[in-house]
């Protein structure tokens, strides 16, 4: 369906991304601003292929495939041939929408352009755009290799014609695919917030310290990781700006 594929931003999602889609045959740019930052991506990658090769799951020829169809760029403008461009950046409405007020101009009319934010408003970044009906949530979760689940997330603009192919495209890479409506936390982060709050509102009240609730919820609710394990996961520093984010959403409501 689609050939070249942008990554904006090189940090743990968008590397992530880059290796999905580079799997799946896809000719993937990164861009990030500092080259230090794509040679640390890129060495990343270097360690995740080898520990595949070292579990049987792939051989050298499928480690160089995957390499060579991942080029890595400062320079945006180098991202004008994308046919799909996903951003993977910080989570600041106001960033986001720079970016690709300056990426619509050097990208053809067909070109998809997606965001991989998990809580903000699709509607209102795509609101910067001259054409926001080609604009569209694609939401992975970390590790993207590994988690099989994607939301795409139109906005009350978006076409339904990218909605149909962006939902293929992602289909095409392997993964599942929950189309959400864009409210604030869409679906996962939107009922993640309970699971985290209840789980440290537990340990607040001296119920069960941070080891039981975890396993508790591993061996008695048949999740893969607790809720505090999953925090730390992801980051304090991401969950609580999510969190925050969605919470600001439904009081602006």
């Amino acid at each position: 369906m689609i050939h070249n594929v942008g990554i904006i931003g090189s940090g743990t999602m968008g590397s992530g991304i880059a290796q999905v889609a580079a799997t799946s045959g896809c000719k993937v740019k990164l861009y990030d601003l500092e080259q230090s930052v794509l040679e640390k991506a890129k060495g990343s990658l270097e360690k995740v292929l080898n520990r595949l090769i070292e579990k049987g799951k792939i051989d050298a020829n499928e480690k160089s495939r995957i390499q060579n169809n991942i080029s890595y760029i400062t320079n945006l403008e180098e991202l004008s041939d994308s046919d799909l461009v996903i951003e993977a950046i910080v989570e600041n409405p106001d960033i986001k929408k720079k970016v690709f007020s300056k990426l619509e101009n050097l990208v053809s009319a067909s070109c998809i352009l997606a965001t991989n934010t998990s809580s903000l408003s699709i509607a209102s970044i795509a609101a910067s755009l001259e054409k926001p009906e080609r604009f569209i949530g694609i939401h992975f979760f970390n590790p993207a290799p590994l988690m099989e689940l994607v939301e795409v997330i139109p906005a009350i603009q978006t076409s339904q014609e990218i909605i149909n192919k962006s939902v293929e495209i992602i289909r095409g890479w392997g993964k599942t695919v929950a189309v959400a409506k864009d409210t604030p936390g869409f679906i996962v982060n939107r009922v993640a917030r309970p699971f985290y709050g209840e789980a440290m509102r537990i340990y607040e009240e001296g119920i069960a310290d941070v080891g039981i609730i975890d396993a508790s919820v591993k061996q008695l609710g048949g999740f893969k990781m607790g809720p505090f394990e999953l925090m730390d996961f992801i980051g304090h520093d991401v969950n609580y700006t999510v969190t925050e984010t969605v919470f600001t959403a439904f009081c602006a409501g």
